[in-house]
This record gives C-alpha cells, sequence and structure tokens, in this order.
C-alpha cells in the first residue's frame, strides 16, 4: 500500500483550493437566507460519493473516448490556471448564479464537486497513488460539512476581508499547482 501523508496533505490542499468552500460562504449563506435550512449531510455525502465515483471512473470514461490521463491532466491544469486567475483577481469565468434552493444537488454538485473538482481528481491521478487521494477526498469531505454547518459563524468571524484574503492566498496556491501539473504532463506527450 502506498499511504503517503505528505502526498495526503498536498493533495488536500490541492481539492481544498478547488473546491473553494471557504469562498463559498457568501452563496452558502445566500442559500440559507432564501431556503432556512441546508441539508449539510445530504450535500456532504452526495459530493463525496461524486468525486470518488469520478476518481474511480473518470479514467475509465476517458479511455472509451481515446484520451490518456496525462492528456486530461493538461487541459485540466488549464481549468485550474484559469480557477486559480478567477481567485486572485475577483472575476467569475466558471460559477453559475447561486442555486435558488438548498437541495442536494445545486449544493452538492455545482458548488462542492463541480467541473473544476472533477478535472483536479483525475490530474491527481495522473501524479499521486490512489489510496492518498481517497483519503484526501475524505479530509476535504469532513472540512466541508464543517464549514456547511457552521458558515453563518465563519462569516461573521472571518469577515467579508478574511474571505477574500483566504480567497488570494489559495488562487496564488492554485495557481503554482497548475504550472507544476501542466511541465510534469506535457513532457509525457512528447515522449
Amino acid at each position: 500500500m502506498n499511504f503517503d501523508l505528505r502526498e495526503i496533505a498536498t493533495a488536500s490542499m490541492i481539492l481544498f483550493a478547488v473546491i473553494d468552500i471557504i469562498g463559498s460562504i457568501p452563496i452558502i449563506i445566500d442559500l440559507r437566507k432564501k431556503a432556512g435550512h441546508i441539508q449539510s449531510e445530504k450535500a456532504t455525502i452526495v459530493a463525496g460519493i461524486l468525486m470518488i465515483v469520478f476518481l474511480f471512473v473518470g479514467k475509465e470514461i476517458l479511455n472509451l473516448i481515446g484520451i490518456d490521463v496525462n492528456s486530461f491532466a493538461v487541459a485540466g491544469s488549464f481549468i485550474l490556471f484559469f480557477l486559480a486567475l478567477e481567485m486572485i483577481l475577483g472575476i467569475t469565468l466558471y460559477k453559475d448564479d447561486a442555486p435558488e434552493t438548498a437541495a442536494v444537488v445545486p449544493l452538492a454538485f455545482p458548488l462542492i464537486a463541480g467541473a473544476g473538482t472533477m478535472t483536479t481528481l483525475l490530474s491527481l491521478r495522473a501524479e499521486y497513488h490512489t489510496v492518498n487521494i481517497v483519503a484526501s477526498i475524505l479530509v476535504n469531505i469532513i472540512i466541508v460539512y464543517i464549514v456547511l454547518k457552521s458558515s453563518g459563524k465563519m462569516e461573521r468571524f472571518l469577515g467579508k476581508q478574511g474571505i477574500n484574503v483566504i480567497r488570494k492566498i489559495f488562487g496564488v496556491i492554485l495557481l503554482a499547482i497548475a504550472v507544476k501539473l501542466f511541465t510534469t504532463n506535457i513532457q509525457s506527450l512528447f515522449d
């Protein structure tokens, strides 16, 4: 078994930056105001299942359509690059408007386990052992659950400025990860 705490820590940081649950606190708060209640447990479980299933089946889906993981990782590095620019510059390229209900589907899929997260999972698979990626998914699911449960308290504690600072810090980290992912996987395409 290739259990490695360093890989888990790195993969967890990458997923944390991409999921951007702290940056999503304003959307979560809007959902809570509109619907009155957020189904934190269901949203967390569904998002976790989606991520783990995609981690294992995503590669087979790519093989079925004739794309290797390295090519997908290079494509994923572009998505991570633009997500990082979103976070750093405060612009919106990918995210839809806030969902109108607090149901599991808009919260779990587009917000927590969105396209960027799925791309990142397959990109991580090109560099890290699967057991470590699964562990990092579980770490992030726990963090997501805690944030969903305490989003109101976190907003009051961090304030708007605090949330913006955290987003920008993780944006820079994500930008560096995107560059590393690109340079690591682009070489294998030409070998």
